[in-house]
């Protein structure tokens, strides 16, 4: 989701609420601590040069639990980071702790937003020797040499 769809939902709901795609929800009281733009520059395997920049949300659970973050207030914050960071219109990640902190891409299912799980990936498979897809062999149609192999019906298995 990017940062302009966050704001043209934003504007349309009463509150505000997060959910993983296990179906937990973050708690009601959460924070949002942060929000800014972080650029990575970094080398894939293969040698090639890459840059990604993402608008990053920080969730955090306070002991305050009087505290309910309206989608105006996230809205503002959002807004005013917009103006002094010179924050982009891009894709959004949010960072929440459960067991450790981790890195969500955002989705809206119609009520909530939810945190969708990242996932790592090769960025140079052409490069670094992995097969794109697993071969699919027959195995009846290996060849079977010698007496070091079973054969079906043989009973050595």
């Amino acid at each position: 989701m990017k940062l302009s769809e966050i704001k043209e939902i934003l504007a349309t709901l009463d509150h505000v609420d997060f959910q993983l795609e296990n179906g937990t929800f973050v708690p009601e009281h959460f924070h949002v601590t942060e929000v800014g733009q972080i650029t990575k520059n970094f080398i894939d395997c293969g040698g090639v040069i890459r840059q990604e920049k993402v608008v990053n949300f920080q969730l955090w659970n306070a002991d305050d639990y009087e505290h309910r973050l309206k989608p105006g207030k996230l809205l503002h914050i959002i807004n005013l980071s917009e103006e002094k960071l010179g924050i982009e219109d891009g894709e959004i990640e949010v960072e929440y702790q459960s067991g450790t902190i981790g890195k969500y891409d955002l989705d809206f299912n119609g009520k909530t937003f939810v945190l969708k799980n990242k996932t790592t990936a090769c960025l140079a498979q052409d490069a670094c020797g992995v097969p794109s897809e697993k071969l699919k062999i027959n195995l009846s149609a290996l060849p079977v040499s010698g007496s070091s192999c079973c054969t079906p019906g043989s009973g050595c298995c």
